[in-house]
């Protein structure tokens, strides 16, 4: 089953984690064949969001709310359950410092691929 582990930290606290200690941590789950893709995330502050109401598009700097911590990056793993995707997020290297959100991938290319034929 594939789950998408969302890395959130405080970026005041990012000076505390070594890139390194992130990039061997991604480069041992690629090898272990559970991670899918994985990548950080620029500054909050490079961030735009993006709303469509009544058909018009409406663009924010910055982030979609304010929070203490920030989305910092994700890796996307697959895993036998959800027990084995939260052992793989605590090892995530970011855990020390933020938080790991831990969120089963949907399915819903398959959904509606099925709806369509079971469709006369």
């Amino acid at each position: 089953m594939k789950y998408l582990c969302l890395v959130y930290l405080d970026e005041k606290r990012l000076d505390e984690l070594p890139d390194e200690d992130c990039v061997a941590y991604d480069a041992a789950i690629r090898a272990s064949g559970q991670c899918l893709a994985s990548e950080a995330l620029e500054s909050v502050q490079t961030a735009t969001t993006v709303r469509l109401r009544n058909g018009k598009v409406a663009i924010t700097d910055g982030p979609f709310a304010e929070t203490k911590e920030q989305l910092a990056g994700f890796y996307m793993i697959d895993a036998r359950d959800l027990n084995e995707a939260i052992q793989i997020a605590a090892k995530i290297p970011p855990a020390r410092v933020g938080c790991i959100e831990v969120r089963p991938i949907r399915p819903i290319r398959d959904t509606v691929a099925a709806a369509k034929q079971r469709k006369p």
